[in-house]
Parts: structure tokens; C-alpha cells; sequence
């Protein structure tokens, strides 16, 4: 896909379009504006600038945002966080995609501010991500721009506000260099691979994973991971007498997890097939990095027993199985939308939790020390709009962040994870996993890889102290047949998940852009 966006890149080389020269202005809070008049061939413009610094060519600038629309016939980015006086030269150049689909540039130009004025109009502006873009190959020498730019960011040791749909984020310092991006114009399987296994990750989900486009789409831009039931494709009586097989026959369709009778099983009445019907991506086999930050833009799911997740898992255990190798959860959160904890906290969509795991072998897992949730205000979910959830990830220190607000920051100190966790005091004799590691981040110190899944239900996630309203959790973590107990209560979660509106997609995480950036 890069390719073919380069080499329409040097297409339009020579094409008769000419990119004009932006109106540039102070806004009256020391902000800087810019404007370009709109024309019936432009559908994208991109700015790319500094303060009292060179941009050379297509340098990406310590802001590049992307204006997707026009408003009161000018393409308007507004930015009142960055600095500009009188006397400071703003160095930029503007990309404009046509509506052929050929981009252009206008390179290399500077504007010395003066006193902030009116010019051009005064317009109420939404900067947006950009709609379309590609994935970078970590290994590809970039020589022209990405037809598309990332969004507001600041390498300078500051911070940008970018507006998003109707969030404002608050962009953390130091994007460094984009080596991975997908804003999903296409839904590109060479990238995502869909996992195939009816396991539950150990936590006995009540989902099993498959490739099927009910379950997982791109539309407008967007990532969908939506749950569905198992019954509306297999009927009501396979979920008890039918049998799951996903050991699959081609290397598409190869079941992925054999582990927890992932791959094969027959129902019962007590036993009951997997009821619901979800998709988890990865990018194990096209992309994994090692310190960096990564950015991701979605909303999460809203529906009684839902589970979303942002996660990252080492490409190879280095230092054993799970979790003595480590695990990144960007994001995580329940959909329900009246569930408390027993000290009355809103745990359910109100909330999200970012996590490390990590120990020398289950179950010894130090995860409730590098752990934290975010809730917002009353009445306000993480459904009801995107945010941005980010990692900044470095030799020293693990550092996430949601809408640009620290939320959670682990550093174990100069000895490491295993003196951090005090495991040899609780377990005399253990062994350390990590000892032979000179870096004191292990087992955070090896390439990860991406995921991306909804999840439903489970015997762990959702504690049998939680309070749900209006209907109680209906099933006990320690029961022997939880997965019958959720499905008999179907009548109760089912229309939480609002699956005759929108398409079913309350109940869907929705992923707008992918972004890692090497530091």
C-alpha cells in the first residue's frame, strides 16, 4: 500500500495544480492561525510548522495537523497553545490532497508574526485526524511524504492541543518518527491478522474469535470490532448439541489457540458453546517495536458485560511464559453502564484501566502495582465519543496517558522488576527470570505487538462484588456453567447492547487511527 502511495506521490509532480499561500495570523491569545481559501479541487489540507526553526522540504515540522473540511469557504487551523510573538519567523509548507486523489506541496515558506489581527475570517473551527492514510513500514527509508499527516504533536519538550471529532486532546511531548500508521481507509489483512480460537485467554470468555465481516469491518474510516451472537449465525440449538471446529485448512483460516480447548468443542446443556461471536487483531506478523509511543485513537463500547481491550504481548518470550514476559494494556474497560464497585465506584464505562503485568510465573503476577483507572464525570462514558489513549515507552520508564492527562507512570528504580515486586522476599529461593537482562525495564525491553478485540464476560474481569443495575450479573465466576448462566439472562444484557440501532454498533469499539512513533 506505501508503495503505491509514493509513486502516486511522484505522479503529481507534474500535474498543473498549484497550492496557494495560506493567509498566517496571531490570534489575539498569542495562538497562530492559519487559512487557506477554498477551491472546488482541494479535499485535504495539511500544515506542517515551527517556531524559530527550519522545516527543510517535507520535514514533518513540530506541528502537522490535518484539515479534513472547510468552514466559511477557508481550510482553518487554529492552534492556541503553541507560542508565537511578534518577531517569531513560523517556518511551514502546506500539502493539499485534490480531488483526483494527487497530492501537492508547497514547500519551504516563512511568516515573521506581527500584532495579532482579524485576518482572514473569524470562523469557529474543528481541526480533525486525518481520513485516510497508510501503513509505514518500520524499515522503509521515507524520501516523500505520507499522502496524510498525523495530528497536532510537539517534539519541543511542550505540549499541542489537537481537536478530535468533539474531544480536545492534549498531545504528551516527543512524537519522534511515525513508523506505523493506519487510519483505515481500507481494512488491510496484511497487517491485521484475526486470531482464531474459542480459548478465552484463560479467563473463560464467553466470545469466541473468527474472521467474518459481521464481527469486523472498516467503514468511513473506521475500524469496527462489533460482538454478535453465536445463534444468529449457527441457530439456538448448536450452542448445546453443535461443534465449534476452528483448526481451519489454509494458512488464512488456521485456528490460532489451541489452548483451553481453543481450536475444538461439542455443547451440552450445561456446557454450552461459546454464545457470542467477536474478532481479535493483531499485527504479530507485520509489526511489533520496542520503546516508542504509540497512540491510539477510539471509543469503546457500551453494552452490559462488554469487554474492550488495547493491549500489547511480547513477540517472543524471552523470559518465559506469561506474564514473566510481560504484558502492556493501553486500555481496557467494561461496557456496562451502571456498574459499582462494592465501595460504590462506577467500574463500567464511566472507567478505563491501563495495566502492566508482569512476575516471574503465574500466578505470581505484580500487576496491582503498575495498574490505574480514569473515570469521567457523572454521566459521561467512554461510548459516547473518541479519546486518545498513549504510551510513551522508553529505556527508563513506561508513561500512559489518556487525552494527553498522565495516568500512569512505572518505573521500578535501577534494580529492576524482581526487587520492584518483592518477590523473593514473599517466595525465598524464586528465581529471577529477568537477572541476566542489563536493562532494567525487563522483561519491558523486547519487541511488542499490537492488539485489538472485544471481549464479553469472562470469570475474573467482572467481579462477583460488582453491583449492576438495573439487572445483577448473572452468573458467578466460580460457577462450573457461567457461560449457560450469562446466556439464560440474555433477555437482560442484550438490549444494553442497543442491537436493532445504528447497526448494532453501541456495542462495537470503534478505532479511528493507529499511530507508533519511534523515540
Amino acid at each position: 500500500m506505501y508503495q503505491s502511495i509514493i509513486l502516486a506521490l511522484l505522479a503529481t509532480c507534474a500535474c498543473a495544480y498549484e497550492v496557494k499561500n495560506p493567509d498566517v495570523s496571531l490570534r489575539q491569545d498569542g495562538g497562530i492561525k492559519f487559512a487557506t481559501a477554498d477551491e472546488p479541487e482541494i479535499s485535504l489540507v495539511a500544515y506542517h510548522y515551527s517556531v524559530n526553526k527550519p522545516v527543510p522540504n517535507v520535514a514533518a515540522g513540530d506541528y502537522n495537523v490535518d484539515v479534513n473540511s472547510p468552514t466559511a469557504g477557508y481550510w482553518v487551523h487554529e492552534n492556541p497553545s503553541v507560542v508565537v510573538v511578534p518577531g517569531d519567523i513560523v517556518n511551514y509548507w502546506v500539502h493539499v490532497i485534490t480531488t483526483s486523489g494527487t497530492g501537492h506541496n508547497l514547500l519551504e515558506q516563512s511568516w515573521t508574526a506581527t500584532a495579532a489581527t482579524q485576518a482572514p475570517p473569524t470562523v469557529a473551527t474543528t481541526t480533525t485526524v486525518a481520513a485516510t492514510t497508510s501503513i509505514v513500514s518500520p524499515t522503509t527509508t521515507l524520501q516523500t511524504p505520507v499522502v496524510t499527516t498525523i495530528q497536532s504533536t510537539a517534539s519541543t519538550g511542550t505540549t499541542a492541543t489537537t481537536t478530535q471529532g468533539s474531544t480536545t486532546v492534549t498531545v504528551p511531548p516527543g512524537a519522534g518518527t511515525l513508523i506505523f500508521e493506519d487510519t483505515f481507509d481500507t481494512f488491510d489483512l496484511d497487517v491485521w491478522e484475526h486470531e482464531m480460537t474459542a480459548g478465552g485467554g484463560g479467563n473463560w470468555e464467553f466470545q469466541y474469535y473468527t474472521n467474518n465481516r459481521s464481527n469486523s469491518y472498516v467503514r468511513d474510516n473506521t475500524l469496527y470490532i462489533k460482538p454478535t451472537l453465536t445463534s444468529e449465525k449457527e441457530g439456538e440449538a448448536f450452542l448445546t448439541s453443535g461443534t465449534l471446529n476452528l483448526w481451519g485448512a489454509s494458512p488464512a483460516d488456521l485456528c490460532t489457540g489451541n489452548n483451553w480447548w481453543g481450536c475444538e468443542r461439542t455443547g451440552s446443556f450445561n456446557n454450552i458453546l461459546n454464545p457470542i461471536q467477536s474478532a481479535r487483531l493483531r499485527t504479530v506478523n507485520s509489526f511489533a517495536f520496542k520503546h516508542g509511543r504509540i497512540e491510539v485513537f477510539a471509543q469503546l463500547p457500551k453494552g452490559d458485560w462488554l469487554w474492550p481491550a488495547i493491549w500489547l504481548l511480547p513477540k517472543r518470550n524471552a523470559y518465559g511464559g506469561w506474564p514473566a514476559s510481560g504484558e502492556i494494556d493501553l486500555v481496557e474497560s467494561r461496557g456496562n453502564r451502571n456498574l459499582r464497585a462494592a465501595d460504590g465506584t462506577h467500574v463500567g464505562a464511566e472507567q478505563v484501566g491501563m495495566t502492566l503485568h508482569w512476575g516471574p510465573y503465574w500466578p505470581l503476577n505484580g500487576y496491582p502495582m503498575t495498574h490505574n483507572a480514569k473515570n469521567l464525570p457523572d454521566g459521561q462514558t467512554f461510548g459516547d465519543g473518541f479519546h486518545n489513549y498513549t504510551l510513551v515507552w522508553t529505556a527508563d520508564s513506561l508513561d500512559f496517558y489518556l487525552d494527553g492527562e498522565p495516568i500512569l507512570s512505572v518505573d521500578p528504580g535501577a534494580s529492576g522488576f524482581f526487587d520492584y515486586g518483592g518477590f523473593e522476599a514473599s517466595n525465598p529461593g524464586i528465581q529471577n527470570p529477568w537477572a541476566n537482562s542489563p536493562n532494567k525495564l525487563a522483561p519491558f525491553d523486547q519487541e511488542f505487538y499490537i492488539i485489538l478485540n472485544v471481549a464479553v464476560g469472562g470469570t475474573g474481569y467482572f467481579s462477583d462484588s460488582f453491583t449492576n443495575s438495573p439487572n445483577p450479573k448473572p452468573w458467578l465466576n466460580t460457577s462450573p456453567t457461567a457461560a449457560k448462566d450469562f446466556y439464560d439472562a440474555k433477555a437482560d444484557w442484550y438490549p444494553t447492547w442497543n442491537p436493532d440501532t445504528n447497526n448494532g454498533e453501541d456495542a462495537a469499539m470503534k478505532i479511528k487511527s493507529v499511530r507508533v512513533y519511534a523515540l
